[in-house]
């Protein structure tokens, strides 16, 4: 008896495609994809598409082409010339625990997977080849009766995106938390007279901001599925302490001293503290957008063509509130806060948290160790030219403070680390994988 049902997207008969030509020495994407000795591995040729709507009608990786493949169709024994049999093998934890094909079609990506790679297994893209492993696994009738089409998928909940109370927490009260007590910090230290209890009052305001920050990263949209590595906590530690600190220090070590304590930046540390909320803000868009968009996209390309613009327009609005943050706490401490150099460090440290969200580890690391290596560098030169013989140390340093000050340093400094990793963040940040359950990458 011959069961007959709708046409789908399954069903419809792809162009054939002509395999990539490799050179020597080159990996065969379908060998490396569906894996060495994998039935129907050696496939390079194109064939029919029609075994998909009977392998999804039954459940099984069966199919009623086995055996009947297209000219050009090199059929490993047992493998009946069923590539996506020999792909489905290969992955079939991931086809197993997959709750929809967007998961699937993630995880290829993330394995290399293109879909120039895709036409090798009679598919137009990795999308509709995830459709196919996804529709082709037994499961129940439950399962099998939910569309699997990713027009109609449902975004997955995102880092930070629950209802209720808890989204009022960590969308708004903990990424004000920073901000607030930054603020009440310089409050208090411009009531209390000079002496011990002054600076135990400094310790403890430092401590309790930078405990409020850490809250902010372990909760909410900048959450990061593993902790960052300790390389990424020292320099952050440092980029942020020289933003407060350091200018004054390296501009007082070039005029021979510190003699005496020099000024702290308070306007830019106000402003940096204020500026977790935008931050939290912008990642809970891009990621939240990113989602929706991964939903609705019918191919990698236009996801990734959708993603682009929406990271580049999360980072100017963050950059945007940070420089009117920072202008704010200006006017009101009455003091010109360091404009570049923040906006650039701000820049750094949403790029590399975005990335360490999406699980990039070693670029972040890499840049932040930079940023940070550079700048103490710089500090350390003008330092050692003091020892006989070795002022030549300090000419560079000297000569961009004469020229464009002492805040040129940090600038330059974070602004090449955040132009770096802006552009490994832009394809990172937009591939499918980037945006699905950290098991799946």
């Amino acid at each position: 008896m011959t069961t007959h049902h709708a046409p789908g997207p399954l069903d419809a008969p792809s162009r054939p495609a002509q395999p990539a030509h490799t050179g020597p020495g080159e990996p065969d994407p379908v060998r490396s994809l569906a894996g060495p000795g994998a039935p129907g591995a050696l496939y390079a040729g194109p064939g029919p598409s029609g075994d998909t709507a009977a392998g999804s009608a039954s459940g099984t990786g069966d199919s009623p082409a086995q055996g009947s493949g297209g000219p050009g169709t090199a059929a490993a024994p047992g493998g009946g010339g069923d590539p996506v049999k020999a792909l489905m093998h290969r992955h079939r934890e991931l086809c197993a625990r997959a709750v929809d094909p967007l998961e699937i079609a993630a995880a290829l990506e993330a394995h290399g997977m293109t879909d120039r790679t895709a036409a090798h297994f009679r598919h137009r893209d990795v999308f509709s080849l995830a459709e196919e492993m996804y529709a082709r696994v037994p499961r129940r009738s439950s399962d099998r009766s939910a569309p699997p089409a990713f027009a109609h998928a449902v975004p997955e909940p995102v880092a930070g995106a629950v209802a209720g109370p808890s989204r009022l927490l960590t969308l708004v009260l903990l990424p004000a938390l920073p901000g607030a007590l930054c603020a009440g910090l310089l409050a208090g230290l411009a009531q209390a007279p000079p002496g011990r209890a002054r600076t135990l009052a400094v310790v403890a305001g430092v401590l309790a901001v930078l405990s409020a920050v850490q809250l902010c990263l372990r909760h909410g949209p900048l959450r990061s599925p593993r902790p960052a590595g300790v390389a990424v906590r020292l320099a952050t530690l440092w980029l942020l302490g020289y933003a407060v600190l350091g200018d004054g220090l390296l501009d007082a070590a070039v005029r021979g001293g510190p003699d005496r304590l020099w000024p702290a930046d308070t306007a830019t540390a106000l402003g940096l503290a204020l500026a977790m909320w935008p931050a939290v803000l912008c990642a809970r868009l891009f990621t939240g957008g990113a989602r929706r968009r991964l939903a609705r996209s019918r191919g990698l390309g236009e996801f990734a063509a959708a993603t682009r613009p929406l990271l580049l327009a999360s980072l100017t609005c963050y950059l945007a509130a940070l420089a009117g943050l920072l202008a704010l706490a200006g006017a009101v401490l009455g003091a010109p806060p360091a404009l570049a150099g923040a906006g650039a460090l701000g820049a750094l440290l949403l790029l590399a948290r975005l990335l360490l969200v999406h699980g990039h580890r070693a670029t972040p690391t890499v840049a932040l160790a930079t940023a940070a290596g550079v700048e103490l560098a710089v500090l350390c030169s003008v330092l050692a030219s003091r020892l006989p013989g070795c002022g030549f140390l300090a000419v560079p340093a000297e000569t961009l403070i004469e020229v464009c000050g002492a805040e040129a340093v940090p600038t330059l400094a974070c602004a090449v680390a955040a132009f770096a990793l802006l552009g490994r963040a832009v394809p990172a940040l937009s591939r499918a994988s980037a945006h699905t359950d950290p098991g799946t990458r």
